[in-house]
């Protein structure tokens, strides 16, 4: 026998070793096996070893590849991109305020449901100009995804109604990646609502014009008279008692406007505060009734009341509905002489969440429909100087409104030209 020939088999041993050591961890699983079998499975213990020599022979003289164990392949997905889109959409989902997310061809990838909502002509798929064309919008989107810098504009729209957003338009980055070089860059835009703040500064700066200019009239008045007093009729007993006459009802009409002025802003202060205390419906609307009889014959008017015989009693602040019935019925009564009558009637509300409705009728002229949404509005008359000749200062209604909304009630007024004025106070 040659050198070569005697080799062969320990060089074959050699190998069955190496395979065996190199098995040794699924050699262990397998005597584990059969080790259990001999416990629970009544496994001789020369079968158990019969047979895991068996196996270790097999595995000894099978091929080297044959028993290797596949290493799991490693797949290089984009998974941090997958990560990020889907991470982004729960983002968006879960913001209150409307948000977009569009790819780099400025087409929308997802929009949350406010801002299905609030545009409900944007759908996924589309390129964002097909349902947003305000060209300072679709400016800040080029310059945005041109830069790769968060962008911020204020936009306005007038189509269906006037809105006001802050708009920011903000690049989502991938962490390791060059923004410019990236084909799976997104955009990110999100609409914070600014209607309600712009709204606010209007009617701050309407109130201010408007109390300014309501304050200046009747001062402008009295600087002039008491410079005539002063002046020409100085000796003239006739003119200063007309003069003065006129000049104590402009301070009255100043004083009157502060009183309604302070008495909005107490109001107001207050509206968030809902009132505690008892009142009776039907005694405070007799007692209303009472003090205003004498201005109501003076103004040829009849007020007639009609109470409902149940309980009446609600909880409430009883000055400011005092306050709330007599502006109402005084209104009714300067501005529905032509109808020689008023009626105001307390009854059981019929309105969900309510229990009393009260009710104030005027037989007047009435006002165009149009301006029935805004005779609430601070300082908002039909006609300015008729207004003025009745004593009123612009705020009776404003007064009303805020004083039912902290009772948490509801105001409803209808008005027909010809066919007078019906306010409705639903109270709970």
């Amino acid at each position: 026998m040659d050198e070569s020939q005697s080799g062969a088999p320990a060089s074959r041993l050699n190998t069955a070793l190496s395979q065996l050591r190199a098995q040794s961890g699924l050699l262990a699983g397998i005597a584990g096996v059969f080790i259990a079998l001999m416990i629970f499975g009544g496994l001789s213990i020369a079968g158990a070893l019969i047979g895991f020599v068996a196996v270790a022979a097999a595995m000894a003289l099978l091929p080297p590849h044959s028993v290797a164990v596949a290493e799991p392949e490693i797949v290089n997905m984009p998974l941090p991109a997958v990560m990020a889109g889907s991470s982004v959409s729960v983002f968006a989902d879960a913001l209150i305020d409307p948000c977009l997310v569009l790819d780099r061809r400025s087409v929308v990838l997802h929009a949350n449901p406010a801002a299905r909502r609030q545009f409900p002509g944007v759908n996924n798929g589309n390129p964002i100009t097909f349902s947003m064309r305000n060209p300072d919008l679709v400016q800040a989107i080029d310059a945005a995804m041109r830069t790769g810098t968060t962008r911020s504009i204020e936009l306005h729209e007038t189509v269906p109604s006037e809105t006001w957003d802050k708009v920011v338009v903000a690049p989502l980055s991938r962490p390791g990646t060059d923004w410019f070089g990236d084909d799976q860059r997104q955009l990110l835009i999100t609409f914070q609502s600014l209607t309600e703040l712009k709204r606010v500064e209007a009617l701050r700066s309407d109130f201010i014009a408007n109390a300014s200019h309501e304050l200046r009239t009747p001062l402008a008045s009295l600087l002039g008279f008491i410079d005539t007093l002063l002046g020409p009729a100085a000796k003239d007993t006739a003119a200063r008692e007309k003069f003065l006459g006129i000049m104590r009802g402009q301070a009255e009409r100043m004083s009157k406007l502060i009183d309604d002025l302070l008495s909005l802003s107490r109001i107001e202060m207050h509206q968030h505060v809902r009132p505690t205390g008892s009142i009776d419906l039907a005694a405070l609307l007799r007692e209303v009734r009472e003090g205003l009889m004498t201005q109501a014959k003076a103004a040829d008017i009849d007020i007639r009341l009609d109470l409902f015989a149940g309980p009446s009693t609600t909880t409430g602040d009883r000055g400011q509905l005092y306050e709330v019935f007599e502006n109402l019925l005084d209104n009714a009564i300067k501005y529905g002489a032509g109808g020689k009558s008023v009626e105001i009637s307390l009854a059981p509300a019929e309105r969900p969440g309510f229990q009393h409705v009260i009710t104030v009728i005027d037989h007047g002229q009435g006002v165009e429909p149009e301006h029935v949404p805004r005779l609430t509005e601070r300082f908002y008359r039909i006609d300015a100087d008729a207004s003025r000749k009745k004593k009123g200062t612009g705020l009776g209604l404003a007064i009303v409104k805020h004083i039912v909304n902290r009772h948490r009630g509801q105001l409803s007024i209808k008005s027909k030209p010809g066919e007078g004025m019906r306010v409705d106070v639903f109270l709970p």
